[in-house]
């Protein structure tokens, strides 16, 4: 049993604390700027996952330097994202979601970012994903979407983008078919 849904939290965005492990996710459309706290903030719309994302300024200087800062050119792009314990928030250490891989970069990528701490800056290593898409184990992403039919309709959908084959296809409307009828 994998245990990756239930470990999603009730929130509306990707929390760090829910990456157990890297994941790869696509840069879909309708990504936004929006405020939260009062400030401004980059809301990414994923392909896989029916919940933004919101990068931090370190992690958006990285998105700016290797794809521009036309979000909208980012659509189909992926990225490949971590929880890195060591990000402090205030005075804690509560642990946040890195960058480690971007596509449609030739090649692995130093780029300067703000750190913690006023005027600070660092390198950030970030290393390229092929742009062709490999298909993802798409048998594996609908056991982790389970009974969930807005996962379920997201993954059909990340696979109908990808191309997946009409046998995959069949499985997830069998399996959002049969979510949507238990759910009723």
């Amino acid at each position: 049993m994998d245990i990756t849904q239930a470990l999603a939290p009730n929130s509306d965005q990707l929390d760090a604390v829910e990456l157990v492990e890297p994941r790869t996710f696509t840069i879909d459309a309708g990504s936004r700027l929006g405020r939260r706290d009062g400030k401004i903030v980059a809301e990414i719309q994923l392909v896989e996952l029916d919940r933004v994302w919101r990068p931090s300024k370190g992690m958006l200087d990285v998105l700016a330097a290797c794809w521009g800062t036309k979000g909208t050119e980012w659509v189909g792009r992926r990225v490949t994202v971590y929880n890195d314990p060591e990000v402090m928030f205030g005075k804690e250490k509560r642990g946040g979601v890195r960058i480690s891989h971007l596509s449609h970069i030739d090649g692995p990528r130093d780029v300067t970012i703000r750190a913690s701490g006023a005027g600070r800056k660092q390198l950030w290593h970030v290393e390229p994903l092929p742009t062709a898409a490999a298909q993802p184990d798409w048998l594996s992403e609908l056991a982790i979407a389970g009974n969930d039919p807005a996962a379920l309709n997201a993954l059909g959908h990340a696979a109908k983008n990808a191309g997946a084959g009409e046998d995959v296809l069949g499985q997830i409307r069998a399996a959002l078919n049969a979510a949507k009828e238990q759910n009723a």
